[in-house]
């Protein structure tokens, strides 16, 4: 009985202890360079942004952050190099809806599970796409653009940056809902895209703001709307498919910042309240603007994880229904 009460006392001990470290670890933290994994190549949109908000966290903690670009596979190999990661706060994962949201739809073998391996810290921000058309298209608003499609079925071609992408999603997306008949012209992306809708070979295109705004403020194509719930204050001027007769319609590129999974809850707020501080900071904001994204609204861990969720849900109905692959 004494050895059986010595053991106990042993390991309440031991518990305490350990209980106390990760208090302190997490009371400290960071108190070395944290590693952030970027799962893209860089001077892409996701480094370009973790860069700017990276700098930022590191600013205001006093500690460095160092992003380390794991790119391939459409993002899977960093985010699972990520999750095999201690969840200590010193290694994270800032990633986008492709490997959280779309990737497990497309990929059903991932080396990772996005809702069991990871736990969701930080809803950064948001880039929206804006719905381009060729100028020798006789339409001018998203209404004119389905009542043309309806009224010549099979005789749009979309362009998108290739199969299982965003912007092949959105297309899909808006067909579906608009009831509009169009034929898919993928391409290796946007960039090789943009000629052929200029010379009206093909007659839609879903870009980011950045890179299709300047065809349309130079006049080489039309812009319709944006594809955020709300106007975009990067283009202001343009109506939201939604209030262009597509209600509901909605559809963002998210960047965010997870843990592996098993954080503690006191490390998981730490974290999330760094990130949350640095993306409302007036300058990160207008860096951010100048790529094309906008900060987030604010919002918790949870809110962050359940909006990942229902976009996930939404693009494996879109994928299931148009039976998108990536062949």
């Amino acid at each position: 009985m004494r050895l059986f009460s010595w053991s106990r006392r042993v390991l309440g001990l031991a518990c305490l202890l350990a209980c106390v470290s990760a208090v302190h670890a997490q009371a400290t933290w960071p108190d070395r360079p944290v590693r952030v994994i970027v799962p893209f190549p860089a001077s892409g949109a996701t480094d370009l942004v973790a860069r700017v908000v990276t700098q930022r966290v590191a600013a205001d903690l006093g500690q460095q952050m160092v992003v380390d670009n794991k790119p391939g596979a459409g993002g899977t190999i960093g985010t699972a190099e990520a999750a095999k990661a201690p969840a200590d706060g010193y290694t994270l994962l800032l990633t986008t809806s492709s490997t959280h949201a779309i990737s497990p739809h497309l990929m059903p073998r991932l080396a990772y599970d996005p809702r069991k391996d990871f736990t969701p810290v930080a809803h950064v921000a948001d880039a929206p796409s804006v719905l381009l058309v060729t100028n020798s298209l006789p339409v001018k608003t998203v209404g004119e653009l389905i009542a043309y499609g309806k009224a010549n079925p099979g005789k749009l071609n979309y362009a998108t940056s290739g199969n299982g992408t965003i912007v092949h999603l959105n297309t899909a997306a808006f067909s579906a809902q608009a009831g509009v008949e169009m034929t898919h012209v993928p391409y290796k992306g946007t960039a090789l895209a943009i000629p052929d809708l200029i010379a009206g070979q093909t007659h839609v295109l879903f870009d980011s703001l950045p890179t299709g705004m300047p065809h349309a403020k130079a006049g080489r194509l039309r812009a319709l709307a944006v594809t955020s719930q709300k106007r975009s204050s990067l283009a202001p001027e343009l109506p939201t498919m939604a209030e262009s007769g597509l209600p509901g319609y909605s559809s963002v590129t998210w960047f965010g910042v997870y843990l592996p999974a098993g954080a503690p809850p006191a490390l998981v707020e730490r974290v999330h309240q760094a990130f949350a501080k640095a993306v409302q900071a007036p300058d990160v904001a207008a860096s951010l603007a100048k790529l094309g994204v906008e900060p987030a609204a604010p919002s918790t861990p949870a809110q962050f994880g359940a909006m990942v969720q229902a976009d996930s849900n939404r693009w494996a109905t879109v994928i299931r229904q148009h039976k998108i692959t990536l062949e």
